[in-house]
């Protein structure tokens, strides 16, 4: 695993096509913008998670959140 420091507005580029932009730091949570060709998947962990289950989307749930 790579560990990077970056701050606010920097960027990071994966495979010469994907962009990581940190577009905001608040407390302990970090925003960030990501630019992926069309055909590169983009999901949170807990969502890749849930598809590999072959659970439907949006049956999943958000920690401290039931799924509906």
């Amino acid at each position: 695993m790579l560990v990077l420091s970056r701050k606010k507005d920097e960027r990071i580029v994966i495979g010469g096509c994907i962009v990581v932009t940190i577009v905001d730091i608040r407390g302990d949570k970090v925003r960030l913008g990501i630019e992926a060709p069309r055909h590169v998947p983009v999901h949170r962990k807990e969502v890749q998670d849930a598809i590999l289950r072959g659970v439907p989307q949006g049956k999943t749930s958000s920690p401290g959140k039931p799924a509906a």
